[in-house]
């Protein structure tokens, strides 16, 4: 559980520095920047340097776009595992004296790249040419002839499907129809019908009149050769454009090695624009300059000492008092797994302490009770393991949640383990269909789906004490506040109430019909039991409603609180779903083990075997892994943290080296 100290820092240095001092904060990366706003100062105008940076991005993450399309490197499908490069600092530095280099050899493959577009609209606009002529082909004319002085020859395209007959007769019963004229049918398919029109010039209007019934149109495209003629020029057209199209993709394919160059150009670039943006909201003067926010406090004195000693400026540190600080949670792997968990409900506000370390213990903890078997949970584990030792720069984020389902691996590896679960029965299936022998791994502890009424006993105790230690972190904090009375009254007298109703509840039949045996208390125990529960229902009824000095409404308020006890009695019965997900695991994969066995040990069999196992399995442990993953989420949001955590808290977002292609070794 730890959330770093923060400090307030203030700093004023001479105005010739305030680049290089910002290129420092922006490589230690511990500095979260506020603005100032005091009147009387000035801020420079760096809109300009900042647009051209950005565009600069642009044009990289576009080169790199066409140098990865023109490529024969072939990407890995854990591409998106392997994460940034590393990159000496000074490495970095180098980019300033070869960017101007690099950023022309951007220019230069961008441009080649808007030329092959071009070049494959042109061949795009050929091929629909094509596609527009190739029902002409027939045609022994070109399509711009016009007729003659007498006559007029044009052509288009009538709705239907006609042969040369049945469009000469429906033509010929047309009143007014003009005997001299003549169409002509060239092509056509069932939805419509490609024709020529030869009338006198005097017949033109009368003859366009009566094709309309027909929903007569021009063609899309005229040709000013024979169709066939057009179609093989522009087929000669399309070699030459792919031709060219090949020749500069050639060269893109050899402009590849610079895309390690471009990469940390964008970057460069990037980092520059992050810089610049902070640069145009500094305060300034004639002479000086000055920058505020809020850095961890084990950073602060070395921060300080440099600044001090390399730049002469002024730094004053001070610490948090009445305000919020942004938050920097600080966990170690194994508890900082479950970070991701935590801050996606929020961080803790500046009341409450880190829940993280706590968190990741019962988080691994109640995943492997609803996974609950042994081969998934090594599956889970070395996959993990794996990943993490084979790609190390992978982004952090995915380092967490690879670590935290690693960790979750472990645990269902163990509960596996204590329960007997291996595949299910997969062990004992196997033994019996292709050995025809009885083998067994005994489980550690029990089966539950040989006593899921006792799995249900034991999953509603991890819930109390879940529950119970949320109450408790809730009173660890209001003792940190130092309200004794809260912690009174919202946990001690809550303890001694939920102590006696399930010390009351524990002799009663029907949690004796769920443990399978009765259990009798001593007189004097039930009578404990009745005086905690009464005890701490009077001090619920007296204490709920503090800070009311109507005395009717303090009482109503305290009735109120203590009808809490019903959302007591809900979130522990929604560990029942601990006993739900880890009996669907088992059920389901003992039906995949029976189904696989079906065909017996033949050849036949053994591929049936294989074929269902593996498809089956993987099946069964990917659903319950998302949806042990899914619940352990909600037992943690709802169940636990509603009993103490509010979150709100402000995360900590210092101006870093934002990089998306390398990491920048300090």
């Amino acid at each position: 559980m730890a959330v770093e100290v923060m400090k307030k820092i203030g700093i004023c240095g001479f105005k010739d520095d305030r680049k290089t001092i910002l290129e420092l904060i922006q490589r230690e990366g511990c500095v979260e920047i506020t603005q100032m706003n005091e009147d009387g100062l000035e801020k420079m105008n760096t809109a300009m340097p900042i647009s051209t940076f950005e565009r600069n991005v642009v044009a990289c993450e576009k080169a790199l776009e066409i140098l990865a399309e023109h490529s024969n490197e072939k990407v890995s499908v854990f591409a998106g595992l392997e994460g940034k490069k590393n990159i000496e600092d000074v490495d970095f530095k180098k980019i300033e004296y070869t960017r101007k280099d690099l950023m022309s050899s951007v220019n230069e493959i961008v441009r080649q790249g808007k030329e092959i577009e071009s070049l494959k609209n042109e061949i795009a606009k050929c091929e629909d040419e094509i596609t527009a002529i190739t029902p002409w082909l027939d045609l022994d004319v070109p399509m711009n002839i016009r007729g003659t002085t007498e006559t007029d020859l044009y052509f288009g395209v009538i709705q239907g499907q006609f042969d040369q007959e049945q469009l000469s007769f429906k033509l010929s019963e047309m009143e007014d129809w003009p005997e001299e004229t003549e169409v002509r049918v060239i092509s056509g398919d069932k939805f419509q019908t490609y024709i020529s029109v030869l009338c006198m010039k005097a017949d033109k209007g009368l003859v366009d009149s009566k094709l309309r019934e027909f929903e007569f149109t021009r063609p899309a495209y005229i040709t000013h050769h024979l169709p066939k003629e057009s179609i093989r020029r522009r087929n000669v057209r399309i070699e030459e454009l792919n031709k060219n199209i090949e020749d500069i993709a050639g060269v893109l394919e050899y402009k590849n090695k610079h895309a390690d160059g471009v990469r940390k150009l964008s970057d460069y670039y990037r980092v520059r624009a992050d810089k610049y943006k902070v640069l145009g909201e500094l305060d300034q003067s004639q002479y000086t300059f000055f920058i505020t926010g809020s850095v961890p406090e084990k950073n602060a004195e070395a921060l300080k000492n440099t600044l001090e000693k390399e730049y002469s400026a002024f730094v004053e540190l001070e610490d948090y008092k009445d305000e919020e600080a942004p938050v920097l949670l600080f966990n170690g792997k194994f508890t900082g797994a479950v970070e991701g968990v935590v801050t996606a409900f929020g961080f803790p506000n500046k009341l409450e302490i880190d829940p993280t370390a706590i968190t990741a213990f019962f988080y691994y903890f109640l995943f492997g009770i609803m996974l609950s078997d042994a081969a998934y949970g090594f599956i889970m584990f070395v996959g993990c393991f794996a990943a993490l030792k084979k790609f190390p720069n992978m982004s952090q984020s995915l380092a967490k949640s690879l670590r935290m389902f690693m960790y979750c691996g472990i645990s269902t590896l163990i509960w596996g383990i204590l329960f007997g679960g291996y595949f299910g029965d997969a062990i004992t299936v196997i033994g019996k269909t292709f050995f025809g022998v009885n083998i067994t791994v005994p489980a550690v502890w029990f089966v539950p789906l040989n006593k899921p009424m006792e799995m249900l006993i034991y999953c509603l105790i991890f819930g109390i004490i879940h529950l119970f230690t949320g109450l408790a972190i809730k009173g660890y904090m209001n003792l940190k506040q130092k309200d004794v009375y809260g912690f009174f009254a919202d946990t001690v007298i809550w303890y001694v109430f939920l102590v006696g109703l399930l010390l009351m509840l524990i002799p009663t039949s029907m949690f004796g019909s769920l443990l399978g045996k009765q259990i009798v208390f001593p007189e004097w125990a039930n009578m404990l039991a009745k005086i905690l529960a009464l005890v701490g229902m009077v001090g619920i009824l007296l204490t709920g409603g503090r800070g009311r000095k109507n005395p009717v409404k303090r009482l109503l308020l305290g009735v109120y609180s203590l009808y809490d006890v019903t959302s007591w009695l809900s979130d522990l019965l929604s560990y029942s779903r601990l006993l739900a997900l880890g009996l669907a695991t088992g059920v389901i994969a003992q039906v995949i083990n029976t189904m696989a066995a079906m065909g017996g040990k033949s050849v036949g069999g053994v591929i049936m075997f294989i074929l269902v196992f593996v498809i089956g399995h993987v099946f069964n442990m990917a659903v319950n892994l998302l949806g042990a993953y899914v619940h352990t989420n909600r037992l943690q949001f709802v169940e636990f943290f509603g009993k103490f955590y509010e979150g709100g808290g402000r995360e900590f977002e210092p101006f870093k080296e934002n990089t998306k292609y390398v990491q920048i070794k300090k």
